[in-house]
């Protein structure tokens, strides 16, 4: 069996980010006094006393609601109760039952699954006795919880988990995590569901709809994927709200944290600086990189085919002159929206990902070394010139190379681009970063 998943489910504002945040020990949700700040669901993996499962944050459940994005959250939800195996219903013990506990009650009987009852912001845990009005909802006794001060939370988890039917974890390779980067509203949510085939982040028209950053698992071949949708990037000058800084912040440790960015741009707007700034963020964190131009459908419909052509050459142009800090990432020419272009994304990953794991003998390192020295020596400075005695291959993810000279003080910025360049003519590299390192032998 594959772990278990558990979610965490209730009305708005009882707790339920905070206690997310409080299992698996970082702040991960954002937790603020405002109704609905967590629009997706929120995956992250936990290990409790040796035994792991998925841990799911949803959006505060409004039955009846109307809204659009309302009832988007609710469909979220609906899909994390269903891949569940035990659901976690939080409600306020200071308030007491709620109408919306009693229809949230009705949802959770109809889902089939094992429900845990929490009594969330217990005060005094020597007087317990307000808490067993919940028994009235008929999902058992409640099990009273403090998530702001971590009270009773061990003691969840030892039950929580002993009412999971005992499972195994099958063998399998390592996973890959890809972070979906780009700034708003150019379709990174649309790209998540288009990779998954479900909805599993909610696509609006409003720039920003993803505040939280998404954790979505699944499998191509036998290869099994982390893909997290980001919140869109935009200037800190612009950060006008506290959630969107702290969005902003996650969003960054979530390019941190993964192997591969998938870096999507908008075929409608081009390359603007702030896509710049992006391109810098996975250039400056060392990831390997995939160029995605999204919505490319509606420059399409626009061009005969061999117009397109000519379109397509000077988009690429465009990207490689302004984003030339990660000119080593493919490109490709995506519409999210019509799943155009999707099945390409994932051999290209596979291949970039074999580059940022090569390793070079080092004989082959020391000749192509030599031999650009031969070719292009370094330029003097000061009566001296740069010497190569001695090269190698220091590390992986990215690949790292250290070069032995006379001093590093003669090496300039043009000519180390130099031998970049001619690394990557002789040995390819694509879509990775490389790292060339110099000491003095």
């Amino acid at each position: 069996m594959a772990e278990p998943i558990i979610a965490v489910v209730g009305r708005p504002n009882v707790g339920k980010s905070e206690l997310f945040n409080r299992l698996i020990g970082s702040r991960i949700a954002i937790v603020q006094d405002e109704p609905g700040i967590t629009r997706d669901r929120i995956y992250a993996q936990c290990t409790w006393n040796g035994k792991s499962f998925t841990l799911v944050d949803t959006g505060g459940l409004m039955p009846g609601a109307r809204e659009p994005l309302i009832k988007e959250v609710q469909k979220q939800t609906q899909h994390a109760i269903e891949e569940a195996s035990l659901i976690l219903f939080l409600v306020d013990a200071r308030e007491g039952v709620h109408p919306l506990d009693h229809e949230i009650t009705h949802w959770l009987r109809k889902a089939d699954r094992k429900v845990m009852l929490l009594a969330n912001k217990v005060d005094n845990f020597d007087r317990l006795e307000s808490i067993y009005e919940f028994v009235s909802l008929g999902m058992g006794e409640p099990f009273p919880i403090s998530a702001l001060h971590g009270i009773n939370i061990g003691e969840l988890l030892d039950l929580a988990l002993s009412l999971i039917e005992e499972w195994s974890r099958e063998d399998r390779e390592e996973e890959l995590r890809l972070s979906i980067v780009g700034r708003r509203n150019v379709g990174k949510s649309s790209l998540t569901n288009a990779i998954l085939g479900e909805e599993r982040s909610i696509v609006d028209s409003t720039a920003g709809t993803t505040r939280d950053c998404v954790d979505s698992y699944f499998n191509v071949g036998e290869r099994r994927f982390i893909i997290t949708d980001t919140s869109g990037l935009r200037r800190k000058g612009k950060m006008d709200e506290k959630v969107e800084y702290y969005s902003s912040i996650r969003t960054l440790r979530a390019l941190g944290a993964s192997t591969c960015a998938l870096f999507v741009l908008s075929a409608e707007e081009g390359v603007v600086d702030q896509d710049k700034k992006i391109a810098e963020e996975i250039q400056k964190a060392g990831k390997a990189s995939l160029i995605l131009v999204n919505k490319w459908d509606l420059i399409k419909n626009r061009f005969s085919k061999e117009a397109l052509r000519d379109k397509r050459e000077e988009f690429r142009n465009l990207i490689r002159k302004e984003l030339y800090f990660i000119d080593y990432s493919p490109i490709l020419f995506i519409s999210a929206k019509d799943r155009k272009g999707i099945n390409a994304i994932f051999p290209k990953v596979e291949e970039i990902m074999a580059q940022f794991i090569k390793r070079i003998e080092t004989s082959l390192v020391n000749k192509i070394f030599h031999e650009a020295q031969s070719v292009r020596p370094a330029p003097s400075f000061k009566g001296q010139q740069l010497k190569i005695f001695y090269a190698f291959q220091d590390g992986t993810c990215p690949p790292r190379f250290t070069l032995k000279v006379n001093s590093t003080k003669l090496v300039h910025f043009s000519y180390k681009r130099y031998l970049e360049n001619t690394l990557r003519k002789m040995l390819g590299f694509t879509g990775t970063p490389l790292i060339i390192n110099f000491s003095k032998k």
